[in-house]
């Protein structure tokens, strides 16, 4: 029985997974088991994982590659690293990523040193020439981590920098939601909901490998914008299930910041789906003292129909300063 279950989805990444699986065997804690997911890949990626994984003899009896017949997307193949975990906390890693050779070691020592239910780091977001450091406010339960972090949008809620007691997904029947591939990762969300301790680690330890290939919604479509609806709802009716109409303000915060990337841009099309999405939730615009005022702002100026302060953000911070500095 591992300490640490990792589960590596695997679709057409060949020009990426040499390096995962690299830092991936090269990890500092031994107790560990990788269960790589074939989701019916199309390359070469298992080719290059077996080819890399012979360099490692001491984690090739802890290596796991389970293999769907057909493409399944990526909440079912983490679904099936799920029912292939044995270890006491699991890690979900993206196999065009990468990680700090220490990671799982800080993140487990963490886990047992405050009896935590859930564990986050810092990350980098990789980009073409450079990094940039994205670091995580410091939460030490997980009611501060779900309301302030996540609901309230100062956390990212992807699985990829989160160590999770396995008892969390198996104690209360939680899996990820098959089909609805975006916005998968707020199942994050219901399992932080369940968790009574958090613990965070204060350094950059995964590195999120992302182009910088400009707005949010450029690579929109009406089956992703369905799938982050199909997502937020499934995480809204789990919350008020749990917690009844105690949670009315966070939850509003969080639609807010689901439809927040429809101003990161300059397309009308996208203000309009703001406009429309979460009308409900427009009032408490400017009522999370925890987000910077440029994005209350932002958000108080898109209510008023002001978009061509919108429009004005947009090309100043994302398309000049953030287009030029980091790409």
């Amino acid at each position: 029985m591992a300490r640490v279950s990792v589960i590596i989805p695997v679709y057409n990444v060949s020009a990426f997974i040499r390096r995962n699986v690299r830092s991936l065997m090269g990890q500092t804690l031994q107790d560990v088991e990788f269960i790589f997911v074939d989701d019916a890949t199309p390359d070469d990626s298992i080719g290059i994982i077996r080819e890399e994984i012979k360099a490692y003899p001491q984690r090739e009896p802890f290596v796991k590659i389970v293999s769907h017949v057909i493409n399944k997307g990526l909440p079912a193949a983490r679904n099936t690293g799920l029912a292939e975990a044995g270890g006491d906390y699991i890690y979900h890693c993206d196999s065009d990523d990468w990680v700090e050779p220490d990671m799982l070691e800080k993140m487990l020592k963490a886990a047992e040193e405050k009896d935590a239910d859930i564990v986050y780091c810092d990350f980098y977001l990789s980009f073409e020439k450079n990094e940039r450091y994205m670091s995580n406010p410091d939460y030490s339960t997980a009611d501060e981590l779900l309301r302030r972090g996540f609901l309230g949008g100062m956390t990212k809620y992807n699985v990829w920098n989160k160590l999770v007691r396995r008892s969390l997904y198996t104690d209360n029947g939680l899996s990820f939601p098959e089909g609805h591939p975006m916005g998968e990762d707020m199942t994050m969300i219901m399992l932080t909901a369940m968790a009574d301790k958090a613990a965070h680690v204060p350094e950059a330890l995964y590195h999120y490998v992302k182009l910088n290939e400009g707005a949010y919604s450029n690579s929109r479509s009406q089956k992703k914008l369905d799938d982050i609806r199909y997502n937020v709802d499934r995480t809204v009716s789990f919350l008020e299930e749990k917690f009844g109409n105690s949670l009315e303000k966070e939850i509003s915060l969080f639609k807010l910041s689901i439809k927040l990337p429809f101003l990161i841009t300059d397309d009308k099309e996208m203000y309009r789906l703001w406009s429309e999405w979460y009308p409900e939730a427009d009032r408490y615009v400017n009522a999370n003292p925890d987000l910077p005022w440029r994005t209350r702002m932002l958000q108080v100026m898109a209510s008023k129909g002001q978009w061509w302060y919108v429009k004005m953000y947009y090309r100043i911070v994302n398309k000049f300063i953030y287009g030029t500095v980091f790409k």
